[in-house]
């Protein structure tokens, strides 16, 4: 039984070894999707997310507790400092007024009467006619009295106070952004005071508040120039600095942010309190340099590509009878793995870049077809990126060079290999072997 599992088991490889081996010898063909080298411009940015708001804003509220009679302003509406807004119905606060006024008239009596006994048993007093006791008590009632008449004036002043309340003024100049009242609504200042309006000092001088990474935050600097767009205007841009940047830090999902604050003019008053700018903060401008798509920067080439190269190179040995081992086109000398002059050794990163030896990450190979469409590689430094185009220098670096971005295997048989599925990990600097090959 043991036997005859283990003869199924060599004929299934066996098999498989015959399958493989016949596709190969039926051959496939690659599909490639190019990129071009580009000369332009690059920008590179931070980007992000915050709201428009105005630079100064005052909720204004009531101390006094009461029905709303007047409303004089509206949303919108431009107010000056001073400006009546708003009226609470007086006629309690009258009363307090009158009632305050009414207490201190009856202890201006009080003490008027606590003087004149005083003057009196004082004069006794001093002619033996009046005891001790009947000076004492009469010295306390005219200080007790005078103590009431300053607390009645405070009362009265508090009352007064009140009354003034009841009007509401603007505290600012400003526009109206908020109105939470109406005529009618009754408002309880007992224990917090309500918001009546919200008040924007001056719409014509705006700012964003913008959160940033933490690992962003450091690119970040005052005065920095700021592009953003809003959904209100798609096709417009528009330009900010940046005031401040808020030592407090905010965490959210784990994730830690920090606040930059950007000032934005808003002469025209285009721009609204709440409205979502999506920002870009520059860090770095260049211009009129060699630029090419980060898709082919991320490109890693599939065993059939190595293949294709290893043939050929071996071929170029052979023609010209060099029978030491060299390194691809655009590859220098050296033990694997050691640096090469220029410091260009290494072997590609996991992401498709050039990782040097000394651990540059402003290294990477770019693949191309030559001129008689063959297999080649150019090694190239990069600079800023956008996100979807990096900066690129090197020799051999020419503009409208199309460069391999992607690869398909299209076999004989009509089936297309999936361009995504995993290719085998080719370590390009440190795989020759003793042949010559990688």
């Amino acid at each position: 039984m043991k036997k005859t599992i283990v003869i199924v088991s060599m004929l299934v490889v066996v098999a498989a070894v015959v399958w493989y081996s016949s596709s190969a010898e039926a051959g496939s063909r690659l599909e490639y999707r190019f990129v071009n080298i580009e000369k332009g411009n690059l920008e590179s940015v931070v980007a992000s997310t915050g709201n428009l708001s105005a630079v100064t804003t005052v909720q204004v509220g009531t101390q006094v507790s009461g029905i709303v009679n007047d409303i004089y302003v509206d949303f919108n509406d431009v107010v000056r400092r001073g400006q009546i807004i708003a009226r609470i119905d007086t006629t309690l606060l009258v009363s307090s007024v009158e009632d305050a006024r009414a207490t201190l008239s009856r202890n201006q009596a009080q003490l008027d009467f606590a003087q004149t006994e005083f003057e009196r048993v004082k004069n006794l007093y001093e002619k033996s006619f009046a005891t001790e006791v009947e000076y004492n008590q009469v010295k306390y009632n005219l200080d007790l009295a005078e103590t009431n008449m300053v607390s009645s004036r405070i009362n009265l002043d508090r009352a007064k106070r009140n009354l003034d309340y009841a009007t509401i003024v603007s505290p600012i100049d400003g526009v109206v952004v908020e109105r939470n009242v109406d005529e009618g609504q009754t408002v309880a200042a007992s224990l917090n005071a309500p918001q009546l309006f919200l008040i924007a000092n001056d719409l014509a001088d705006m700012e964003i508040l913008v959160s940033v990474d933490e690992s962003d935050i450091g690119l970040i600097k005052d005065g920095q120039t700021v592009r953003f767009t809003v959904q209100a205007y798609d096709n417009d841009v528009f330009y900010g600095k940046v005031r401040q940047v808020r030592l407090q830090s905010a965490i959210q999902n784990n994730v830690v942010t920090y606040t930059a604050v950007v000032g934005v003019d808003n002469s025209d008053g285009r721009l609204l309190p709440g409205m979502t700018a999506t920002v870009e903060f520059l860090i770095d401008t260049v211009s009129d340099v060699t630029k090419v798509a980060n898709a082919a920067l991320r490109f890693r080439p599939n065993e059939q590509m190595m293949t294709q190269l290893r043939e050929r190179m071996a071929a170029e040995r052979a023609a010209s009878g060099d029978t030491t081992s060299r390194r691809p086109a655009g590859q220098t000398g050296g033990a694997p793995g050691q640096g090469a002059p220029g410091g260009w050794g290494g072997a590609p990163n996991g992401s498709g870049g050039f990782q040097g030896a000394g651990g540059n990450t402003d290294r990477a190979m770019l693949w191309y077809l030559d001129g008689n469409g063959n297999i080649s590689v150019l090694p190239v430094r990069t600079g800023i990126t956008d996100g979807s185009m990096t900066e690129i220098m090197g020799q051999g670096v020419e503009d409208g060079m199309q460069i391999i971005a992607g690869v398909t295997v299209i076999e004989e048989a009509g089936g297309i290999q999936n361009p995504f599925q995993r290719q085998p990990d080719i370590n390009m600097m440190g795989r020759f072997n003793r042949g010559g090959g990688f």
